[in-house]
């Protein structure tokens, strides 16, 4: 799961317009690194599984985009849990419907490697309430933004989470990787 968010939690549309800061996460230079540390995570990853505003605005983007990135986005697997997504136009796209747990877990056990999950505030915190979520891929650019969704609702139950690793880039954005205690 990889979450761009300020500094007092905040994700909701960090690179969208429809929203009283728009496009905030882009007034900060990743650096290149920052960049290819963002890609290599998405590269590595064998499947995408995204909430539908999250598909809606990788599926009017990506198709027109060319490059490594492009190329593996338009081309793997992707997996939308949506109750209303009829039209499916981005390729090898499938839309989920079903129990979450159930249709995660039936995920992981087909897919061979990691599905990676950007975006998608609703999903995630379904993800996380349900203990789904083996890595956080957290972007932490230094705005507070006073407003908007947060990633972390109220879950079942307490969860634990190692840092396994800590790097800053660019404008000072903290990208840090968590791995869930078992």
């Amino acid at each position: 799961m990889t979450e761009f968010l300020s500094l007092d939690g905040v994700v909701e549309a960090p690179g969208g317009e429809d929203f009283r800061y728009p496009n905030w996460s882009f007034e900060f230079d990743r650096g290149t690194e920052g960049e290819r540390f963002k890609e290599l995570g998405s590269l590595q990853a064998s499947a995408l599984l995204l909430g539908r505003v999250t598909y809606e605005g990788f599926a009017s983007a990506w198709p027109q985009y060319e490059g490594e990135l492009a190329d593996k986005y338009n081309s793997m697997p992707k997996f939308v849990f949506s109750s209303t997504l009829e039209n499916l136009e981005w390729t090898n796209t499938t839309v989920l419907r079903g129990d979450l747990r159930e249709e995660v877990s039936q995920l992981t056990r087909e897919i061979e490697g990691e599905i990676s999950v950007p975006g998608s505030i609703r999903l995630v915190q379904g993800l996380l309430a349900e203990d789904l979520v083996d890595e956080l891929h957290l972007m932490t650019f230094p705005v507070a933004l006073g407003y908007g969704r947060t990633l972390w609702g109220q879950t079942p139950d307490k969860s634990a989470w190692n840092l396994t690793e800590a790097t800053t880039y660019g404008d000072g954005v903290l990208v840090t990787i968590h791995q869930r205690r078992r």
